[in-house]
């Protein structure tokens, strides 16, 4: 293995998707000298295992500040989306069709009926539908369905091909790209950053980003410092296949959501489950998911099972992620536990902490 670079600028630790994107909003900033450094390849843990649905409205409660930044992020993708295909020509598939959220049980339409009342009295996008005028959107779903919610602004993404165009993009951007390596710890003197060692030696810095996900919690300090709790949560997914597909929509309930793609993929997700960094698949996470996806979609019995994986989603103490200047050490910045909206909280991270970055002076 090449001998890594000594030095930087800012140094990027962790290369999924938060990571790339705030490489590629430092290099369009005009930051010069940045170095990534990633455990494993670019973009292969929770990044890769997601859906890529972009859903704050469907899973949100109340319109509080975590909401409305959700909401700004979703909302920043069709210019996002439509940058990297011109950086790129990759298309990350970004589908505006919808989601149809599923009352399935009594319970359940309850649940959606408070929904609809604080976002429409919000001023927000969503329909509240019929079980006749929900199956007339999507002929597969149950004929147990009691009503809908129909939200057009809550769309999703296909997160692998989004991770390829990062890749492609910060490297076409000069950012220098360190895979598998390990960063042990955050070198700090007289509470600064001074710079990061690796398991291939020291690289030296004056400013450092931890964007590690789930491994956040691994990395060590010389000196005090409040590193993020970071706990892994795992999620199991399936992959069937639906040719013609079977939904135009995403259709989400309140226990397992299917997702389409363009090529005739049809996800089924997912599990949470406090074990560690067990990242494997097991026979009781795929069969609550099963149960869930026949809940939604009776229609999908017959469709053959083509892939199946699990993922570590960074859940972070309160579930909120972990974003901003570090106030004890100067030059370091949190971009950590996102959990399960990594994919959906990208592009306005990458907007806060680049910014944030440019702006700070030691």
């Amino acid at each position: 293995m090449a001998s890594i670079k000594g030095s930087a600028n800012v140094v990027i630790i962790g290369g999924g998707v938060i990571g790339l994107t705030i490489a590629r909003a430092l290099a369009l900033r005009g930051v010069r000298d940045v170095c990534l450094v990633e455990r494993a390849g670019l973009g292969s843990e929770a990044s890769f295992a997601a859906a890529g649905m972009l859903l704050p409205q469907v899973e949100a409660d109340a319109q509080d500040d975590f909401f409305t930044l959700a909401c700004q992020s979703r909302d920043l993708y069709p210019s996002f989306a439509a940058a990297l295909h011109e950086e790129t020509g990759i298309d990350i598939e970004l589908d505006t069709t919808g989601t149809l959220y599923l009352a399935l049980t009594e319970h359940d339409q309850q649940e959606i009926e408070t929904r609809y009342d604080w976002q429409s009295r919000a001023g927000l996008p969503v329909e509240l539908l019929s079980a006749s005028a929900a199956r007339e959107l999507e002929p597969c779903i149950s004929d147990s369905i009691r009503g809908a919610l129909l939200f057009p602004n809550d769309i999703q993404v296909e997160n692998r091909r989004l991770l390829s165009a990062l890749a492609n993009t910060v490297s076409k951007l000069g950012v220098e790209i360190v895979t598998q390596t390990n960063v042990d710890s955050l070198l700090i003197e007289g509470n600064c950053v001074r710079g990061v060692q690796t398991n291939r030696g020291r690289i030296e810095c004056s400013l450092a980003v931890i964007a590690a996900g789930s491994w956040t919690s691994f990395i060590k300090s010389s000196s005090p410092c409040r590193i993020p709790e970071i706990e892994p949560v795992r999620g199991q997914m399936i992959c069937l296949e639906s040719k013609p597909q079977l939904t135009r929509h995403v259709i989400y309930s309140p226990r397992g959501y299917l997702v389409p793609r363009r090529d005739g993929r049809l996800l089924a997700g997912s599990t949470s489950e406090r074990v560690g960094f067990a990242k494997y698949v097991t026979a009781g996470g795929i069969g609550s998911i099963l149960r869930n996806a026949l809940e939604i979609s009776p229609a999908i019995a017959n469709l053959p099972i083509v892939d199946t994986w699990a993922g570590l989603r960074p859940h972070a103490a309160g579930g909120l992620p972990v974003l901003g200047r570090c106030d004890e050490i100067d030059g370091l910045f949190y971009a950590t536990g996102h959990y399960r909206n990594g994919i959906l909280l990208a592009p306005v991270t990458g907007e806060l902490v680049s910014k944030e970055i440019v702006s700070f002076k030691r």
